[in-house]
């Protein structure tokens, strides 16, 4: 798999694009396709954490198929708890070799490789996480984890602050409905509109003046 440059530009873009859209959906959607170009990986879910249930619940997911995402419950003392409980970044290897998968077979099946997940916080409030899927094995360096902690970090506070305007009670209710990027409308604008899977040479020059 080849590796794309992430750079503070990379990010600005991603970010920038997150900020600036008040539908909790467009938010969302943004992020997984954004987060899935930029780092050239297979796939990218973002789930919301249901304190009632315990549950991690998806919100919106790209480059997985419907199977993977409806194939069971996700437990958040089961599925790499430490990103939950513990909020921190966990990065996964071998899906097909370690306890902390809770549907390591299904992982297979899909053709997931290794697995990054950082949580998503709104002050000391765990909010969900953000996972990133690779089909290859991949070591994920400081650099990778940074930058989905970074874009973790926004996409809860865009959130949080269409929770607070929209005078919801619960997060999670806000994305109970999401559907799958590729079934969005036509009316709606290009989930990844303004973020560029690639930079040219001149791009990378000119970010760098």
């Amino acid at each position: 798999m080849e590796r794309p440059t992430i750079n503070y530009e990379t990010l600005v873009r991603i970010t920038k694009a997150i900020s600036t859209i008040q539908d909790p959906e467009e938010i969302v959607l943004i992020t997984v396709e954004g987060v899935t170009h930029a780092l050239n990986v297979k796939g990218c879910t973002l789930f919301l954490y249901s304190e009632k249930s315990d549950e991690l619940r998806v919100a919106g997911y790209y480059g997985l198929s419907d199977e993977y995402i409806n194939k069971g419950p996700i437990s958040a003392i089961r599925s790499i708890a430490s990103s939950v409980q513990d909020k921190l970044p966990v990065a996964i290897f071998d899906v097909a070799d370690d306890p902390r998968i809770q549907y390591a077979d299904a992982a297979v099946k899909e053709g997931i490789a290794s697995i990054l997940s950082a949580p998503i916080i709104i002050g000391d409030q765990l909010l969900g996480c953000l996972r990133v899927y690779t089909a290859d094995h991949w070591e994920f360096t400081l650099n990778d984890v940074n930058f989905v902690q970074a874009v973790a970090q926004v996409v809860g506070m865009a959130l949080e602050m269409c929770r607070v305007n929209q005078g919801l009670r619960e997060s999670i209710d806000i994305l109970e409905m999401i559907q799958d990027p590729k079934t969005l409308k036509d009316k709606r604008r290009t989930p990844y509109e303004g973020v560029p899977k690639s930079f040219t040479t001149e791009e990378m020059s000119l970010s760098m003046v």
